[in-house]
């Protein structure tokens, strides 16, 4: 929807325009790339890299990580995370780091460990993720998520959860944030990222879902950090 500047009314059904889209080949299309796949998830280094990590192809589940080069347009397989494979899972770039947890493994659900992946010393360490900051520190949030798969696989929802949850990356802790005020009911399968507002705090936008009762969500929110 779009705000008429002229009559003050809201136009329904136009487009606006943003930011236009690129076609991105890789350089060598002979080369190795990661295997089509669904509920697979995604990061940026911010600056040059793309990495995307595990998913389910047509059968199966995956465990591995890939990284797309903007400038040289190539991918690199980097070494794969844990086991086991899963879909659904969440990951976040922060100081030369990857961070991932959760997921589904095509039997229970995935939690209690945080993988990290170290961009230049390489190999895989085990200690909806989200990098932010706050008070100068580096925290990554994790919120939401269905903890309980339903028994209609992916037709159906499962038993959700609301919580929030930051782990602190210098004292290697975890803690309940309480958010004030409204907040989100329980949800699966939604979108979040994080933005830098007026003064550079950062806050996370949460966006759509699947709810309990399998209806899905539209709804927009905004978890501030302080």
């Amino acid at each position: 929807m779009e705000k008429d500047p002229e009559h003050g009314a809201t136009k329904v059904g136009v487009v606006t325009r943003y930011d236009l889209w690129d076609l991105v080949e890789p350089e060598d299309p002979s080369a190795a790339f990661p295997a089509g796949c669904s509920y697979h998830c995604s990061a940026s280094d911010g600056s040059n890299n793309i990495f995307v990590h595990a998913g389910c192809p047509e059968t199966g589940r995956l465990s591995d990580l890939w990284a797309f080069s903007l400038d040289s347009r190539a991918w690199a397989e980097l070494p794969a995370a844990p086991l086991p494979a899963c879909g659904g899972a969440s990951i976040a770039f922060f100081d030369c780091k990857l961070y991932c947890m959760n997921g589904f493994n095509g039997t229970t659900e995935q939690g209690g460990s945080l993988d990290v992946y170290d961009c230049d010393a390489c190999p895989c360490s085990v200690l909806t993720l989200v990098a932010v900051k706050a008070k100068g520190w580096g925290y990554l949030v994790t919120m939401f998520g269905e903890r309980d798969p339903s028994s209609l696989g992916h037709a159906g929802a499962g038993k959700m959860l609301a919580d929030v949850w930051a782990f602190d990356v210098q004292e290697l802790k975890w803690a309940k944030i309480e958010p004030v005020g409204d907040a989100p009911p329980p949800r699966g399968w939604f979108d979040a990222d994080m933005v830098r507002e007026d003064g550079g705090k950062h806050a996370i936008i949460v966006h759509g879902g699947l709810a309990e009762d399998n209806s899905r969500l539209g709804d927009v929110w905004k978890l501030q950090i302080s």
